[in-house]
């Protein structure tokens, strides 16, 4: 009976001691297919596509940022033009040759003043209505600006043909070739302006009700604010060259 009893009682420690080991090994692998893999992968994967986003986000910029680039680039090729030209006009005209001869600017140059100033006006009005988000007076005051705008090279093409019924060309000496040739190359400018208007009343003819919308529509008029207003203080300069430093 003692070694029956001996042989029964290691029998069962044996069959302890495997049950045992068998649960621990059990429970360690279910740990690490659930942390291990599972757990990791999830994670390490989700970190890999936060960075993939953030990294397009900061290797594409935004539209209007590339616009405004666009716009500040373009104004520095139109201020070396303007300057180089200007700066012949007053070197010519003040040596004094016999071949200068100023004539009286025509009443159309006068007109074309006041409309490209009424033009920078009525931007500025429509810039401010759409900051504050007023699209409907936005619009209004946007069509005003490129109606001027178109108004200002219709008196340009009157201008030029009073010149010509006065027997004034290009070629009749030089203060009339600069007359020409500085009116035509800012009219050419403000034809690229008036293009641009044309898109941002056609882009606000419509109401939005996205934020997104309506901040991309202000960042765009705000960049070609920049343009319009540098052309028409241009003219000023031009018109007092002209007109006045003969």
């Amino acid at each position: 009976m003692k070694v029956g009893t001996l042989e029964t009682t290691v029998e069962e420690k044996k069959g302890k001691r495997r049950a045992s080991l068998s649960s621990g090994l059990g429970s360690n692998g279910g740990n690490k297919n659930r942390g291990g893999g599972g757990g990791g992968g999830g994670n390490d994967g989700g970190d890999n596509d936060s960075r993939k986003h953030d990294y397009i986000e900061e290797a594409e910029p935004h539209p209007s940022n590339k616009f405004r680039i666009l716009m500040w680039f373009l104004l520095l090729v139109v201020l070396m033009t303007f300057g180089g030209l200007i700066s012949a006009y007053i070197v010519i005209s003040t040596n004094g040759v016999m071949e200068w001869q100023p004539f009286n600017l025509p009443k159309a140059v006068w007109v074309s003043t006041v409309l490209i100033l009424a033009s920078s006006v009525t931007y500025k009005i429509a810039q401010g209505a759409l900051n504050a988000g007023n699209q409907e007076k936005a619009k209004t005051w946007f069509l005003a600006t490129t109606v001027f705008g178109g108004m200002f090279i219709a008196s340009q093409l009157l201008a030029w043909f009073e010149l010509v019924r006065r027997g004034v060309y290009v070629q009749s000496n030089p203060y009339a070739g600069f007359f020409y040739i500085l009116t035509a190359v800012h009219a050419v400018h403000v034809i690229g302006g008036i293009a641009v208007l044309g898109f941002i009343v056609l882009r606000t003819w419509e109401k939005t009700q996205s934020s997104e919308e309506l901040t991309k529509r202000q960042q765009v008029s705000n960049a070609v604010a920049w343009y319009w207003h540098f052309m028409d203080g241009l003219w000023l300069v031009l018109f007092l060259l002209l007109g006045f430093w003969k």
